[in-house]
């Protein structure tokens, strides 16, 4: 690919992913507002840039990976006024599924076109260029086009529909993930407040269709080793549970079990917790239990 890419966003997961696609495809012009996500990015090979603008200047492509809507806004805006017309909008972050359609909109009234590609999985799985892509796309030679990028970031590639549809896939999926993650976090506490052993409690998971990726990953690797740097933090948790909320109360629907555990995040993030792993909820409740953290033994 000897197109000019540009790579918004360089934190937990952008960092990766764009270090992963310079590997494989050559330099990417790479901009962050945070300069040490930069920095580790440029020395990945990417081209420093000094603005939004500067490096979406005369860009084919410009993929965004930002923290909240508001900024994927601030960022198409700056992008389409200096990027080639026919040009591509992929934005891989997670926000509002009217945020999604509002920032297609933008791009098609500057003739660009756009797909919305939010990313599965962790940042470990990022770093190991295993990501998996949820694509929303109505353009075949758009997607053909940036098939190259994601093969070069991940190993899964999911078409969910039309242009929306990827992010309206992954509200639903980090809805189920983040309630799993504190149904765990609350099914380990209770194991060790019973005096059971959480290598045994993990191995019975393993074996039963009470498994899931929080208890034999996330928790496995993070938080039942000691371990609560984000990853993706509590902060960011909850604004994405937010959005599962907020779509559920557009189409007038309840979400019993979803709220009590928004309120959980919620309260979990008016403190410490908020910058820490979203697996330190087992930490969290286990405070509130008045009892140690249960832990793995390190292999």
């Amino acid at each position: 690919m000897t197109r000019k890419i540009a790579f918004i966003g360089l934190g937990a997961m952008g960092g990766p992913m764009a270090s992963n696609a310079i590997r494989s495809l050559g330099p990417i012009h790479v901009f962050d507002v945070v300069e040490a996500n930069l920095a580790r990015v440029v020395a990945a090979g990417g081209v420093r840039c000094a603005s939004v603008a500067q490096a979406a200047q005369n860009a084919d492509i410009v993929v965004t990976m930002l923290p909240a809507t508001p900024q994927v806004h601030e960022v198409v805006a700056a992008a389409l006024a200096v990027m080639k017309p026919g040009g591509i909008v992929l934005d891989m972050s997670t926000i509002s599924p009217a945020g999604t359609d509002a920032a297609a909109a933008m791009c098609e009234a500057r003739g660009v076109r756009f797909l919305d590609a939010p990313v599965g999985r962790l940042a470990s799985h990022a770093a190991a260029g295993k990501s998996l892509f949820m694509v929303g796309c109505d353009d075949e030679a758009a997607f053909d086009e940036v098939k190259p990028l994601f093969e070069a970031m991940g190993d899964t590639i999911i078409r969910c529909g039309g242009r929306g549809t990827g992010i309206r896939v992954k509200i639903v999926n980090n809805f189920q993930v983040l309630t799993i993650a504190q149904i765990t976090a609350e099914a380990l506490v209770l194991a060790a407040k019973l005096g059971l052993d959480v290598e045994t409690v993990k191995a019975i998971n393993a074996g039963t269709t009470a498994t899931n990726g929080q208890m034999q990953v996330n928790f496995a690797t993070k938080s039942l080793l000691g371990d609560t740097e984000p990853g993706f933090t509590i902060d960011l948790a909850h604004k994405d549970l937010t959005l599962a909320m907020e779509a559920a109360n557009a189409c007038r629907l309840g979400l019993p079990g979803g709220a009590a555990i928004h309120a959980v995040y919620g309260a979990a993030r008016s403190g410490p917790y908020a910058r820490k792993d979203f697996s330190s909820l087992l930490d969290y409740a286990a405070e509130l239990a008045a009892i140690s953290p249960p832990r793995l033994q390190a292999k």
